[in-house]
């Protein structure tokens, strides 16, 4: 920053100070400049200018500069990474249409249709869904908007087109029945009700529908509304129906699908990427491996293989419904009881292993697996070596460094002791939010008492990459600590000799089942972190909660059977003009909304808002239930510019229909 930059800031002259930094081409000064006067624009361009376009989509988002935020799109061509990264943040600032679209450009399907669906395009996000072959998710989308806005008809067309295509010829045709004749769609509408009629051999109905095109101009084309290409067929080796593809890898990918023979779910990983020569050929010999292991171990905490396919090659695994422990860890905070089920789990499993000659060496959160019942599985045994305990891997070819043992990183034999560690990595995780450090220094060197971390170490421990667990849970005392530690000692032959003298240990102690957090230090002026119930909660001085987890603003009111069942039905419509239920915490007795901080609004409403608002109001109406407490306090302006109608826990003493619609009516005008 030049002496006349810093003179005109000490005097808060921030305009004229960042229109000097950029003709001294100090773009990156008067970008901070121009954020700090809130003058986003002129901040997105000046980052364009330094060479920061994910700054500058950001900040054109903030700017309502379309012409800008495309510049900075087009600039962000090859940076994949950060542009996953710029499309949650700008999702979750409510920017949902730039997000999608930087989803799109980063091959992430699914989150783009999300943050389309909150932008409240469903159509696009249903179309999304659909070319990736998740047809049921782009149903639910499409289901969803009609209940809030049944007068939209494209939805209509939509939706029936969609059951046409995928064989639901007698619902695909209610739908379009509902198109009325005067309505722009009716044409379009009608084009595909013949084909549903042909298909349901309705012979007369069918011609009465055509006869009515014909007057309309004819059938519309509708071959730009067939679904975008994503996976080739809709069937996998003439036996399994595709549902969603799930996850992919350099070496695989996972898709689940529903097994037309046995009819249940699975999910089928098919091998990718095969070479005879070279690493595609070690490659293939590993995914083999994994089938000769899968089928040798049949144990409860192992993931059943259903069939191995090698003319894919692939294996067909049973389907996981409860999800990874990775989807687990990304939610909210472990019960110490629960992780340490969780590691005894994964030790049984790794017992019933190294028992027949098998190594697993990749043990991580991505494959930990649960049922739908909860019962933990341990997954991808690809990695395993068959026989030979003594062979050697280099980190970079099998497991994943934060949780792979020292001796696996340095490319050393691995032995049992090698997958013990990677237990001990998985339940320091679960227990203090952090992975292990990727680094061969002792963990017995990490400090042992919250007297010996920072305050924000304590109060966010996700950041806290030194805390030990009984830091961050007061039930956790010493003996804890170093039974966790010593699953992850250095030196192989510290830790516990086995996998069942691992899971011996483990039970020894008594572990809470509830997550109880450490107080601070005496003096620290921050709040102590909660557990994951209503304790999570921090009152704030203007009446709302903070989230201690997710930095969230949160409103509460309490829970009784009648705001129990209004939560569920605004819950079930997700309109994005009502306000969000965020959870229902049973053991406090209050929900969670969404929306604490938004401001009451002193605006005249344009039209564009009045009419969405009665939509909101519509739907509502739409189940069954009525507002009843509609109010100049009921309509909140959220930091997006979002007029949205406040959650009401009961429809008061006299909420009737009429008498929400006349209330709105005042407070929208005419």
């Amino acid at each position: 920053m030049s002496p006349g930059v810093a003179g005109l800031v000490r005097e808060e002259r921030l305009l004229e100070a960042a229109a000097l930094a950029s003709q001294e081409r100090d773009h990156e000064t008067a970008r901070k400049l121009y954020e700090r006067a809130c003058a986003f624009g002129p901040a997105a361009r000046e980052a364009l200018r330094a060479g920061d376009p994910a700054a500058a989509m950001g900040l054109a988002a903030e700017a309502g500069d379309n012409a800008l935020a495309e510049e900075a799109f087009a600039a962000l061509e090859g940076h994949g990474s950060v542009r996953e990264r710029l499309a949650l943040n700008l999702e979750t600032r409510g920017h949902c249409v730039w997000a999608a679209r930087l989803y799109e450009a980063s091959d992430k399907p699914r989150d783009a249709a999300r943050a389309y669906e909150k932008a409240g395009d469903s159509l696009r996000a249903a179309r999304i869904l659909e070319a990736v072959k998740d047809v049921v998710a782009a149903a639910k989308i499409l289901e969803g908007a009609m209940r809030r806005s049944p007068d939209r008809f494209a939805l209509h067309v939509a939706y029936g087109a969609l059951l046409l295509r995928y064989g639901k010829a007698e619902h695909a045709t209610r739908a379009l029945q509902k198109v009325p004749p005067r309505s722009p769609e009716r044409r379009l509408a009608l084009t595909w009700l013949v084909r549903g009629l042909r298909e349901l051999g309705y012979g007369q109905a069918e011609a009465e529908a055509k006869h009515e095109l014909d007057s309309l101009g004819g059938p519309a084309d509708v071959t730009t509304d067939e679904p975008a290409q994503g996976i080739v067929t809709s069937r996998l080796f003439g036996r399994y129906d595709i549902v969603r593809e799930v996850a992919s890898s350099p070496s695989a990918r996972v898709v689940e699908c529903m097994d037309t023979v046995r009819r249940e779910h699975v999910a089928v990983k098919i091998f990718a990427g095969y070479d005879a020569r070279g690493a595609g050929r070690d490659a293939l010999a590993r995914f083999e491996r994994e089938v000769r292991v899968l089928s040798a171990l049949d144990h409860p905490n192992v993931l059943p293989l259903r069939d191995y396919l090698p003319e894919g090659p692939a294996l067909v695994l049973a389907w996981m419904k409860g999800g990874t422990l990775d989807d687990m860890l990304r939610k909210e905070p472990i019960a110490p009881a629960r992780a340490v089920e969780i590691a005894i789990a994964v030790l049984s499993a790794l017992g019933e292993a190294h028992r027949v000659g098998v190594l697993h060496r990749d043990v991580k959160p991505a494959n930990v697996l649960f049922d739908d019942a909860g019962v933990t599985r341990l997954g991808d045994f690809g990695a395993a070596h068959l026989g030979d305990l003594s062979a050697t891997a280099t980190a970079g070819l099998i497991g994943t460094l934060a949780y792979m043992s020292p001796e696996q990183r340095e490319g050393r034999a691995a032995t049992v002791r090698s997958d013990i560690y990677g237990v001990g990595a998985l339940l320091w995780e679960m227990l203090t939010g952090e992975r292990p450090r990727a680094t061969d220094e002792d963990p017995r060197k990490f400090p042992t008492s919250d007297e010996d971390v920072a305050p924000s170490s304590v109060t966010q421990p996700t950041a806290a990459r030194a805390t030990r667990p009984s830091g961050i849970h007061r039930d956790l005392d010493a003996r804890h600590d170093a039974l966790v530690l010593r699953f992850l000692d250095a030196a192989p032959e510290k830790r516990p000799e086995d996998a069942f003298a691992a899971r011996r240990e483990l039970a020894a102690l008594k572990w809470p089942s509830t997550l109880e957090r450490t107080p601070l230090r005496k003096g620290s002026e921050h709040p102590r972190p909660m557990r994951a119930g209503s304790d999570r909660l921090v009152a704030q001085d203007d009446g709302s909660h903070l989230d201690t987890y997710t930095g969230r603003a949160v409103e509460c009111v309490p829970l009784d059977d009648v705001a129990l069942e209004r939560a569920r039905i605004f819950a079930g419509l997700d309109h994005p003009l009502l306000q969000t239920i965020l959870r229902v915490d049973r053991e406090a007795s209050i929900l969670w909304l969404s929306d604490a901080d938004a401001r009451p609004v002193s605006r005249a409403l344009v039209p564009y808002e009045a009419a969405r608002l009665r939509e909101a109001l519509a739907a509502l109406h739409g189940e069954g239930v009525v507002h009843g407490r509609i109010d100049a306090t009921q309509l909140r302006e959220r930091s997006d510019g979002t007029v949205m109608l406040r959650f009401s826990a009961n429809q008061g003493a006299t909420g009737t229909v009429d008498n929400d619609r006349v209330a709105l009516a005042r407070l929208l005008g005419p």
